[in-house]
């Protein structure tokens, strides 16, 4: 092995993919991925800081964007629509290119309950990023807490989609057809009860 590896962490990640693909989260040791990228443990090590990581090391990144796009959006727009905005614009940014990661990672935590619970403690911190981003810009409370839920529900339903599909719709058109469909459930009245 070389010193100097291109793209360590790219082939880092596409070894543990493959590996959890074909043996399972469970199974797949950190030795095993770094042998299968070519690499040492050492510098699987300098990259992630176990093999979750390499399924949840872009969060932090993530939510840095949301704040941002949080800030930076119109003062004319409502909470949601701001929520919404940066989650659309976010997943434009940090995942679009990634679908074909996005649904192999999504593929591998769907079937470990851990991973799974991980995966929704992202999901709670990035609303909090969101709700916490709209208290900055003066959205009084629980209007800020729930428009940041709504939008990480939009967002949960379009990534799923987005993963799941093949079609040619990008994650940020799927985020806002999901805030209308979400829209037009919460504008639709109620049967009443007889």
């Amino acid at each position: 092995m070389g010193r100097w590896q291109p793209n360590a962490r790219g082939r880092l990640e596409q070894a543990a993919l493959d590996l959890f693909a074909e043996r399972g989260y469970e199974s797949t040791t950190v030795a095993e991925i770094a042998e299968r990228a070519g690499l040492t443990e050492r510098t699987f090590f300098r990259y992630f800081a176990d093999k979750r990581e390499v399924l949840f090391s872009g969060s932090g990144g993530l939510t840095d964007v949301l704040a941002t796009r949080v800030a930076e959006a119109p003062a004319s727009l409502p909470p949601i629509e701001v929520a919404v905005g940066a989650l659309a614009e976010a997943g434009a940014a940090y995942l679009e290119e990634r679908r074909e990661f996005s649904r192999r990672r999504q593929a591998v935590i769907a079937t470990n309950p851990e991973l799974r619970e991980r995966e929704l403690i992202k999901l709670a911190r990035m609303a909090s990023t969101l709700a916490d981003a709209l208290r900055g810009r003066g959205v009084a409370e629980p209007t800020a807490t729930l428009a940041a839920e709504a939008a990480i529900a939009a967002f949960k339903t379009a990534f799923a989609r987005w993963t799941e599909g093949g079609g040619g719709e990008t994650l940020s058109d799927l985020t806002r057809a999901s805030a209308d469909e979400l829209r037009a459930v919460t504008a639709a009245e109620s049967p009443t009860r007889g």
